[in-house]
């Protein structure tokens, strides 16, 4: 298995030969390569360098779980060379390097190591005064990151995503996995596998294990089975939500059971330079060999705990390998089918022996030997050593179970000390955990388990089996070492190859005080890196343990969060396919000229006609409303009706302000604070009667404030009704100066003189013969009326206005004109002018808070914070003309060159002509008069004078009148 012989692999085809380049020389591989299997084929072995020492890395795990396989592929970083194919005229180079990965200047930092201690930069670049933001803080950015991302070329490919329903989904296609999706389907429910690599089997397909059944054959025959290869599961969510990540496409999906078979991951053993390119996993070199038909040295040593170590060894051997020596860490020379195969072949075995030391080649660049000792009767490295040579090291010393996702379902980790095994428990009671990663070592043991597993989850579905596998027994014992760490007195004995984190800088973070894990993981960074502690969790969770003289149990591991592994943005940003949703008068909107924008799952006009410009065709609109008459569709606003004896109650405490003692026909306004005291919605509130009031959201938070309302009552217990109506009526706000004539036209029962229908006032009547809701509201401004009837009447009322209102020359508006009407006004758009941390006082609306009240959500809070206020304010601001670098939504607000807020709102306003905005500034900036800098998307800062948010009809004498 070299270039002068043809490879054989089980994911390879070598009579198809592909050339690529790394680092601008040329390589050929083989269809099926991952660059790294190429690289390796190639003898190239150095695939990135170290994030802190820029040391050499190469293959590890060959399952894209580490960070040294991360590499960059023209403008994508961080992709896995030990996953990523290999394709005709593919340009990959190294990330994190000065130059190339075998010529990097900054190697020089792994000579400094010793003066960047654990939690250095805690205690360095602060003194004297002002050296961090001027000298190290742009040398050290200019080091940080794993790749050189060009924001000025856009994303490459088409990102989306889908949705699936399945009875079980196996995540997981070891041998488990398979027996698990077997069962299930067999009692016929739909399932879906999901697994990460490009074909089912998992260590079936390169490990040394022998099962009785084809189970490959068997899922690939099933009819009830969907097999997803190359494909994440990436978290797992309430309800067996879980996203799944294949390609380019994020898919959402629900399950009513779930079985996680996602197997072990194999743990690397601390020993000086355990990091060396050709120092890997036994799994790792098992890959190599049998998928990718790559020879992975000549000489090896292995370091073994368990069978499985041997039968690396058989492998090893199988490839043509010479194999130096097996350390094996135990010392009573445990018995094994693989053990007794690799005796008979005359392999030297040291058991009670460790690997020391391994010993680099110049520059670091592979291992060369190692430096092997007896383990002592403390369990640590002795006196007696010896040397051996060897290009090849392999550790094969224990395994952790693939705990994120269980974890992530409610699981909990407990250590078995006895055993030095991880065991799982108390996940959800919809999820299930099959073979290895359920503390299952033998094969069969697994199908057995798996199979068990998936037929319960058939019958939690509800499919009938009448005859329930038994759930085989656990063996005793486990393949994992307790303790296979041997600290080396001159340290770069890593424990978080991501991080570059040594023994020693766990032990010092201990000893600097950090006793419990989550600290020290913060303190040290261990775990941070993008392979999450996967090598790193359990080994810390040891040190950690021992140096504060407790249980691993005690000590626990850090807690798993999703994603389970590195996703890009795009997948996330990717094209959504959610229920679009279209008002009673959508075909009226077209035959008018509509020009569509999504406003939650709403299509909405923005604006009206054809031929010119957008931004004159929006202030044509504002004008006729301003001068003239205009109507707007409100359907989509949110609509609740709250009925009952404690309804004022109710609102009372959801809403800031006073509600009880709302008069009868009268509207007030709402606001919505969280318990934090941060504004989440906003609306109107009307009494229709006295127990009854329907209660407007905004368009894209009304699902969520019902749901709010329903949870908190939930354990309020009023006696109140909560309906969401929002669907069940159609709206029309007919706003500007005329508006009165032409309602005035179409009803003959609502007196609508000012003195009869005053601003914020309710009226019940009929509106071009359609029982109405009608409300005197101001939102852009003007004298206006919005008009609610049932949404069959929809398009009836939108062409009854339009007709009555001909003559006086009404015009239709869209979204974008009233959205600059109402900045015009001062109004604030919840979500566009607040952010995850405004409160009602920095918006000046501490007017819309009743202090008065003995409860709303959020008021102890708002209490709390306004003790001391933040040193933000939204405040208004003017200027003459738009700059040539136009200032845009979130372009930034600087003062002495810091950030101190963002632009929230900006437009030029057609009937004030000029510039107008709302934005957050230094609150001792927030002073009428004051002058802001405002920086454009260039960088260019242009000055702004802050003026009353209120800009246009400042006495409010146009929407009263």
């Amino acid at each position: 298995m070299n270039k002068s012989t043809q490879r054989q692999g089980l994911l390879i085809d070598a009579s198809e030969t592909i050339k690529f380049t790394f680092d601008d020389r040329e390589y050929e591989g083989v269809a099926g390569d991952t660059i790294a299997s190429a690289l390796a084929a190639n003898g190239e072995w150095i695939l990135s360098r170290s994030f802190k020492y820029h040391r050499p890395r190469g293959v590890l795990t060959m399952a894209a779980q580490d960070a040294n396989t991360l590499v960059q592929i023209g403008n994508e970083v961080s992709v896995f060379a030990d996953r990523h194919p290999i394709s005709n005229g593919l340009a990959v180079r190294a990330q994190n390097v000065s130059k190339s990965a075998r010529k990097d200047s900054g190697f020089a930092m792994n000579r400094l190591s010793r003066f960047m201690p654990v939690g250095f930069y805690y205690r360095t670049f602060f003194k004297p005064k002002g050296v961090w933001e001027r000298i190290w803080e742009p040398r050290i950015r200019a080091k940080a990151g794993l790749g050189k991302l060009d924001i000025s070329k856009p994303t490459e490919g088409y990102y989306d995503k889908a949705y699936g329903w399945y009875d079980v989904i196996v995540v997981g296609a070891g041998p488990a996995g398979l027996a698990a999706a077997i069962a299930a389907a067999d009692a016929g429910a739909s399932v879906l596998i999901v697994d990460e690599n490009p074909i089912i089997g998992g260590a079936l397909n390169y490990a040394r294990l022998k099962i009785e059944r084809d189970l490959i054959s068997e899922v690939e025959a099933h009819r009830n089975i969907e097999i997803w290869t190359d494909a994440t599961c990436n978290a797992w969510y309430s309800d067996n939500w879980l996203p799944v990540i294949r390609g380019n496409r994020l898919h959402k999906l629900r399950a009513k059971q779930v079985v996680f078979a996602t197997g072990l991951i194999e743990q690397p053993s601390q020993f000086r330079n355990n990091d060396l390119p050709g120092i890997m996993q036994g799994s790792a070199a098992q890959r190599l060999i049998r998928l990718y038909g790559v020879k992975p040295g000549n000489r090896a040593v292995i370091l073994a705990s368990n069978d499985e170590a041997y039968g690396v060894a058989l492998d090893l051997l199988d490839a043509g390998v010479k194999l130096a020596a097996i350390c094996d860490l135990r010392k009573n020379g445990h018995s094994g089918p693989n053990r007794s195969e690799v005796v008979a072949r005359r392999v030297e075995v040291l058991d009670g022996w460790c690997v020391w030391e391994a010993q680099p080649e110049k520059d670091y660049v592979h291992v060369r030997a190692v430096e092997v000792a007896e383990i002592d009767a403390q369990g640590n490295a002795g006196n007696k050593r010896r040397k051996i040579d060897c290009d090849l090291v392999c550790m094969s010393v224990g395994y952790v179970p693939a705990y994120q996702l269980p974890l992530q379902s409610g699981g909990r980790l407990a250590y078995d000390s006895a055993a030095a095994q991880f065991k799982i428990s108390g996940q959800d009671g919809a999820v299930l955990l099959a073979g290895s990663v359920d503390g299952y070592f033998d094969t069969e043991d697994c199908v057995a388990h798996g199979a068990a597993q998936g037929a319960l989850a058939a019958t939690k579905r509800g499919y009938e089996i009448k005859d329930l596998p038994a759930l085989p027994t656990r063996r005793p014992g486990s393949p994992n070492h307790p303790w296979p760490i041997f600290p080396h007195p001159e340290g770069k004995d890593f424990v978080d190859f991501d991080e570059d984190l040594q023994v020693k800088d766990i032990k010092n973070a201990v000893a600097d005080g950090y006793r419990e894990l989550e600290l020290v993981k913060r303190f040290s960074t261990v775990g941070m890196g993008p392979s999450q502690g996967r090598h790193a969790a359990l080994a810390t969770a040891m040190i950690v343990a021992k140096e504060t003289k407790r249980s691993v149990s005690d000590v626990g591991v850090t807690t798993a969060r999703p994603p389970v592994t590195t996703e890009k943005i795009a997948t996330l940003a990717g094209r959504k396919f959610t229920p679009m949703r279209r008002t009673p008068m959508h075909e009226q909107h077209a035959a008018q000229g509509a020009s569509w924008l999504l406003a939650g799952n709403w299509m909405r006009p923005a604006f009206y006609g054809r031929g010119r410009d957008d931004k004159t065709l929006i202030a044509d609109e504002a004008l006729n409303v301003r001068n003239n008459v205009g109507m707007i569709d409100v359907s989509t606003l949110g609509g609740l009706d709250i009925r009952g004896p404690d309804a004022a109650e109710f609102l009372n405490r959801m809403y800031t302000f006073a509600y009880v003692k709302l008069p009868v026909g009268k509207t007030r306004y709402l606001l919505m604070t969280n318990e934090a005291g941060t504004v989440i919605d906003d609306g109107v509130a009307c009494r229709r009667a006295e127990q009854y009031f329907y209660v407007t959201a905004t368009t894209t938070g009304v699902d969520r404030i019902y749901r709010n309302m329903l949870w908190w009552n939930a354990q309020w217990r009023l006696d109140v009704d909560i309906a969401n109506v929002t669907a069940a009526y159609a709206g029309v706000n007919l706003a500007g100066p005329n508006a009165r004539r032409v309602l005035e036209r179409l009803t003959d029962d609502i007196a609508l003189l000012p003195q009869d229908f005053p601003y914020l006032a309710y009226r019940e009547g009929k509106v071009a013969g359609i029982p109405a809701r009608v409300f005197r509201v101001g939102f852009i401004g003007e004298l206006g009326y919005e008009i609610h009837v049932p949404s069959r009447f929809g398009a009836e009322l939108w062409r009854a206005i339009g007709e009555a209102g001909q003559s006086l020359g009404i015009r239709p508006f869209g979204l974008e004109a009233q959205r600059l009407m109402r900045l015009e006004k001062g109004h604030v758009i919840i979500g566009q002018d607040t952010d995850g941390m405004t409160t009602p006082e920095e918006l000046d609306m501490s007017w819309a808070v009743a202090n008065s009240k003995p409860f709303f959500i959020g008021k102890r809070s708002l209490e709390l914070r306004g003790k001391t206020l933040s040193s933000r304010k939204l405040v208004g601001f003017a200027i003459d003309r738009m700059p040539a670098s136009a200032l845009q939504e979130s372009n930034l607000v600087v003062k002495n060159g810091s950030i101190v807020g963002f632009i929230t709102s900006i437009a030029y306003s057609p009937t004030l002509g000029k510039v107008i905005g709302m934005a957050y500034a230094d609150r001792l900036e927030a002073s009428l008069g004051s002058r802001i800098s405002l920086r454009s998307s260039d960088g260019t800062e242009h000055q702004a004078e802050v003026v009353s948010s209120h800009f246009y009809d400042p006495e409010n004498l146009r929407q009263e009148m």
